[in-house]
């Protein structure tokens, strides 16, 4: 996925984790590959920004002040938002984890994660996007 440099210049990819070196530190790989990157300091400043649509990866942290990351994918899904998630914590439980991937998690990273395994989780992100965009094309002919 990452091969095409349109499809990288179009990608909207947004962080959503308290941790600001976290943040930064994924802003600056994903920017290294041509994808648009949002950061979000709280779920609460991601739902403000209520510019869902044009997300095709969602990274999100699982524990934050305020409202939590699993909170939020529970919103997102009864709001009937279809953006791919990638979670990601330093604070790992099965429990989590499999509420996260039964509610469409993509993929549920544990802190430290390589640079690797972020990037193979976005990539499936895209692809799942990519797929639910193929099928909208093809309701609209």
């Amino acid at each position: 996925m990452r091969e095409n440099n349109t499809l990288a210049k179009n990608t909207q990819i947004s962080v959503v984790d308290d941790d600001a070196s976290m943040r930064q530190a994924i802003n600056t790989l994903i920017s290294s590959i041509g994808f648009n990157v949002a950061e979000f300091l709280s779920a609460e400043d991601f739902l403000n920004a209520g510019e869902f649509d044009d997300i095709d990866c969602l990274i999100l942290d699982v524990r934050m002040p305020g409202l939590d990351g699993l909170e939020l994918q529970r919103r997102l899904n009864a709001a009937d938002i279809k953006t791919p998630i990638v979670f990601i914590t330093a604070h790992y439980s099965e429990e989590q984890r499999r509420t996260a991937i039964t509610a469409g998690a993509v993929a549920f990273l544990r802190k430290p994660f390589t640079e690797q395994e972020l990037l193979d989780a976005i990539d499936a992100s895209l692809a799942i996007r990519s797929k639910g965009a193929d099928r909208l094309d093809e309701e609209r002919d």
